[in-house]
């Protein structure tokens, strides 16, 4: 097994880095963070200063700065991208150098300077909409989107870039929901939450479709396993990272169980995509189960807005990836 002391978090600053970063350092873990920080500097802001933290405000597009940082590096958690189908949408240029270009370019640079292991954040959307019930790895990917399809070219950059002594994993998560310090209010769950606790009215488009979520907390718990387990239980594997598969009226009475008594509006939709994953796979080979409820989600959710910890939610762009990406002109 290879010893991993150091650790590269692309996107270190972002909605599931802002949770993972702390408890990296608190397993005693140096960590690097490459960010561009786009929305602000406050998600890392617990850990600032700590003497095993670095943090790197700059583009993983920049191939001479990752030849900087890279070197000492053990592994690398590659969280960074434009992520969601709108906001890649919006500039699908910026989409494809960010998403693709750029994965090319942090792959080579990994290995090039010794990294032993590889973790990369793909996604479940990649496997298109499947009738099938439970979605396996195994499965042929059918991405219905630019963003989807360029996740799906980067695992298979990365199954082509293994070699001993470069240990690769892919995981495919699920719509991750619950507070983070670096907050999305753009995701299922804490969509439904944000409007039932500040309007006091849950919309839901549709409802019959199918959305699998992941409380962010066992996100990160499996980028931890994926850093301990030893590389032949993870080597070229792909793993779903899910948990429960609710259909999005479902998860809005899970919300309304939660928040109380807020009235469900549902209103017809086109929007007819429908996922579901099975997560066995990870169950069975890495021992991995989620310990964390969607409830658990919405409880953070609401006690940190009780706590005015979320300002402005309706408004603030920071919370939603599409705005943000409206506001600003990133090239």
């Amino acid at each position: 097994m290879s010893a991993i002391h150091s650790v590269l978090v692309t996107g270190g600053a972002g909605y599931i880095g802002a949770v993972l970063v702390p408890q990296l350092l608190e397993a005693g873990y140096a960590v690097k963070v490459i960010d561009l920080y786009l929305y602000g500097e406050a998600a890392l802001a617990e850990v600032r200063g700590h003497p095993r933290l670095e943090e790197v405000q700059g583009d993983i597009r920049d191939r001479k700065l990752l030849r900087r940082v890279m070197p000492g590096t053990d592994a690398v958690i590659h969280l960074a991208c434009i992520s969601n189908d709108p906001s890649y949408e919006l500039n699908p240029a910026l989409g494809k150098s960010i998403n693709y270009d750029a994965f090319i370019g942090l792959v080579d640079a990994a290995k090039a300077a010794g990294v032993k292991r590889f973790i990369y954040a793909s996604s479940s959307s990649v496997y298109g909409i499947k009738d099938t019930e439970n979605v396996t790895e195994d499965l042929p990917l059918e991405p219905l989107t630019d963003y989807s399809k360029y996740k799906a070219l980067c695992e298979d950059y990365l199954a082509e870039a293994r070699g001993p002594g470069f240990t690769t994993l892919v995981i495919r998560p699920a719509t991750v929901c619950g507070f983070s310090a670096r907050l999305r209010l753009d995701l299922t769950v804490n969509i439904l939450t944000n409007h039932a606790v500040n309007n006091g009215l849950i919309k839901v488009f549709g409802g019959e479709q199918k959305r699998p979520n992941i409380h962010i907390q066992d996100m990160v718990d499996i980028y931890l396993l994926a850093l301990q387990a030893p590389d032949e239980a993870i080597d070229g594997k792909v793993f779903n990272a899910g948990y429960q598969n609710h259909r999005v009226r479902e998860l809005a009475e899970i919300v309304k169980g939660v928040v109380g008594d807020v009235p469900i509006e549902v209103t017809p939709s086109n929007d007819q995509r429908s996922y579901h994953i099975s997560s066995e796979k990870i169950a069975r080979e890495l021992g991995f189960t989620p310990r964390h409820t969607i409830e658990d989600a919405v409880q953070d959710l609401v006690a940190a807005f009780t706590a005015g910890r979320i300002p402005d939610p309706m408004e603030d762009v920071r919370y939603y990836n599409i705005r943000l990406m409206q506001s600003i002109d990133l090239a």
